[in-house]
């Protein structure tokens, strides 16, 4: 199916028959949406409904809103960052399924504002975000808008947490999941996936051996773990940077080194972060770093680093591969920054493999399907999907897999639901 006249802002239209080769090679390694799209498909649960999703525009996030579409969704595509979209994918996206795209990989801040701008001009019933960037904007700017939202998903740890200080602060105006708390995203999506696509990130950014490198991962939550993990198995030399206690603790005793920054800055080759927190590496850890230490960051937002920070001491960016700058400092050291300080996996990699975000999307879209089914029953607080929902995704995981479980005994399921011997 070809469709023409959409409107957009994409980088090239003629890029699009490589964008659908893309996004059907996604689809085969996403059987849980697959099976969501198929019923969506029957059922019609969006009809008449508006979609506006924010989210890196990859051939993942294709398979994701045409599956909304497909049940119905009047649906819009924006990016999430400037750097991460995959233009044959945003060209595919307007020719052969008729979804309105605005990315272009590169894009300048003011254009990524714009495009914000377009998703919330959409006037969404429903929004997907990725960042919390539309719901921040509509709260901020758009309040008016508010009343006809009848919920938003949130993708990440980052939009999790400033979802979370809005219903701290009374201030959100309507009901929200945070698809990031379901255990077949974090669990899943934020260990293996954001551990193997920071990893390639590097490797494809700098071409360097990891193994017998000290590799210093701030943030041990789930993204870090997952980090950390590759990092160890690729050969590293690795040390955790924490304000957890009991993170701490449990990164202490999975046998890896734990320290503040300021004394891993002194030791580190390779620097990740990985906490949704603002100046993690700040100037002071980058001047203090060795001669030729990488830099890279692989939270939501680009100020996890300070780049911009480290620019008053800098006495000339260059640019040494394409997703790799040498910042030379006036100490008479170098820094090597990858992406700009933006999300590593998804600008010099990537992203997740489409059997990660097979799992992420399927709790999307059931995330908005709950949205929808409880319309006018929700409170405007930020919601975690049910628990069957996550264990009729693994279930469904499980089986495109070919594993197979054990089930209980009637007589172990009294006794496990008994107090008596």
């Amino acid at each position: 199916m070809l469709m023409t006249e959409i409107k957009c802002d994409i980088k090239d239209i003629s890029l699009a028959e490589q964008g659908k080769n893309q996004i059907e090679w996604a689809f085969k390694d996403m059987p849980v949406l697959r099976q969501i799209q198929k019923r969506f498909a029957q059922e019609q649960p969006f009809k008449g409904l508006k979609l506006s999703a924010c989210v890196h525009v990859t051939k993942e996030t294709a398979a994701l809103c045409i599956a909304m579409k497909e049940g119905g969704a009047d649906a819009i595509l924006v990016a999430s960052n400037p750097l991460s979209t995959q233009d044959d994918v945003a060209a595919a996206l307007v020719k052969y399924y008729g979804i309105p795209t605005f990315a272009v990989a590169g894009e300048s801040v003011d254009q990524y504002k714009a495009h914000i701008r377009e998703a919330i001009n959409h006037n969404p019933d429903i929004v997907i975000d990725d960042g919390c960037d539309i719901v921040s904007t509509i709260h901020a700017d758009y309040p008016e808008l508010a009343s006809k939202i009848i919920g938003s998903t949130e993708e990440t740890t980052t939009g999790i947490i400033r979802l979370q200080a809005l219903e701290a602060q009374g201030e959100l105006k309507f009901p929200a999941v945070g698809v990031n708390t379901s255990l077949t995203k974090h669990l899943y999506d934020n260990r293996y996936g954001t551990g193997q696509s920071s990893m390639d990130g590097i490797i494809r950014g700098a071409n360097i051996l990891i193994a017998g490198k000290t590799v210093v991962i701030s943030g041990y939550g789930w993204c870090g773990r997952g980090c950390a993990l590759r990092a160890k198995a690729l050969g590293a030399n690795v040390i955790v940077c924490e304000v957890d206690p009991l993170k701490a603790l449990e990164a202490a005793m999975e046998g890896y080194r734990v320290m503040p920054i300021e004394k891993a800055a002194l030791e580190g080759d390779i620097f990740l972060t990985v906490t949704g927190d603002k100046h993690v590496v700040d100037v002071k850890h980058l001047l203090a770093m060795k001669d030729g230490a990488f830099v890279a960051n692989a939270g939501h937002f680009d100020w996890e680093v300070n780049v911009n920070g480290l620019k008053e001491y800098t006495t000339e960016i260059k640019q040494i591969r394409d997703n790799l700058e040498e910042y030379k400092l006036n100490n008479g050291k170098s820094v090597y920054v990858f992406a700009q300080g933006r999300l590593v996996n998804l600008v010099a990699a990537e992203g997740h493999p489409a059997s990660v975000m097979d799992m992420s999307f399927a709790n999307q879209a059931l995330g908005i399907e709950f949205l929808v089914k409880n319309k006018g029953k929700l409170e405007n607080k930020l919601y975690t999907l049910p628990h069957e929902v996550d264990v009729k995704i693994a279930e469904l995981k499980l089986k495109s897999m070919g594993i197979e479980i054990d089930t209980l005994t009637p007589e172990q399921e009294e006794y496990l639901n008994s107090w008596k011997f």
